[in-house]
């Protein structure tokens, strides 16, 4: 597994964050985008809140995402987990994952929950091998079809062990 360098970055600025809407419109859509329909997405639709935003990157080139925003008491909310093409299959997401679990765990959060769609196969495979649990639907996320949680325990981050 490659060693992979994870930092916060902001999410309005970050590229990683358009790639994500282009592939989430696309794969949604069963077609490519444009330009035009992402910025429409992202002035219209896109939820702006990510606090928290984690890049993955190995060499100084970026390889991918993952956001959290905070819901209420304790619990966190996962979002735009992406992998550009290249890098996926290489531990990416694992790392991303673990990241903010001790990112969420060092600002007091200690249930990660997250929304994802039917077509996203590799997400629900992902978080659950990572120790999420589907549970009842916790929003009104428009295109969300399953929703997840993970309690999550000092034992969960590789900085607390």
């Amino acid at each position: 597994m490659t060693n992979w360098t994870v930092t916060a970055a902001d999410a309005a600025r970050s590229p990683l964050n358009r790639e994500y809407n282009a592939e989430m419109i696309s794969r949604y859509w069963g077609r490519p985008t444009n330009d035009a329909e992402i910025d429409a997405y992202e002035r219209d639709e896109q939820d702006h809140d990510v606090p928290v935003f984690l890049v993955a990157s190995r060499d100084g080139e970026e390889a991918g995402c993952l956001g959290m925003r905070f819901l209420d008491d304790g619990t966190g909310e996962l979002t735009r987990m992406f992998v550009r093409t290249p890098f996926r299959g290489q531990g990416v997401a694992t790392a991303l994952l673990k990241a903010m679990e001790t990112e969420a765990l060092e600002r007091g959060v200690t249930v990660l929950r997250l929304d994802t769609r039917n077509d996203l196969v590799e997400a629900r495979n992902l978080y659950a091998k990572h120790g999420f649990a589907e549970i009842d639907r916790y929003n009104d996320a428009q295109y969300a079809d399953h929703w997840f949680e993970k309690r999550l325990t000092s034992f969960d981050s590789p900085a607390m062990h």
